[in-house]
């Protein structure tokens, strides 16, 4: 990877909008502890890496909780530390009822977004291998199209 795209949002190394819905579904199963909703959010693919910034998480769900979509209390038990388990209020159940409604009206447009990028990044290909006059891709895929744009 180039070492100019190593921060850039593209990588995928974080969707952290979407940290705040996943969340609140996870919440909506049950109430958890704060390491059990990272380990959740890191079987979701939320991130690149797979595993979740648990310090952000930490961090989202104490703005969630001040806007009441969550409420949380003490654990202690008799062995161990305490730990702050969460549920997700009233408030939070109806917020998580938006974001079902605001995720699909996205599915449309990201499908849509995906197949522009993936017409450019062909473009962006094409214009490439035409300018190297390599001649093995276009007759490979057929029309001077390389493989990633020809149609099975």
């Amino acid at each position: 990877m180039a070492k100019k795209l190593e921060g850039c949002p593209c990588v995928g190394a974080t969707l952290d909008k979407l940290v705040q819905p996943a969340v609140l579904a996870i919440l909506a199963e049950g109430i958890e502890h704060g390491y059990a909703i990272v380990r959740k959010l890191g079987l979701l693919r939320l991130s690149a890496c797979g595993k979740p910034d648990a310090a952000g998480v930490y961090k989202a769900l104490k703005a969630m909780q001040g806007r009441g979509l969550v409420a949380s209390a003490w654990d202690a038990p008799e062995a161990g530390p305490a730990r702050r388990r969460f549920r997700l209020t009233a408030t939070g159940r109806q917020c998580l009822a938006r974001w079902q409604a605001t995720l699909e009206g996205y599915r449309g447009g990201i499908d849509e977004l995906l197949g522009m990028v993936s017409r450019a990044a062909c473009g962006s290909r094409a214009a490439s291998v035409r300018g190297r006059k390599s001649k093995a891709i276009g007759s490979a895929s057929g029309g001077g199209k390389p493989a990633c744009c020809a149609k099975p």
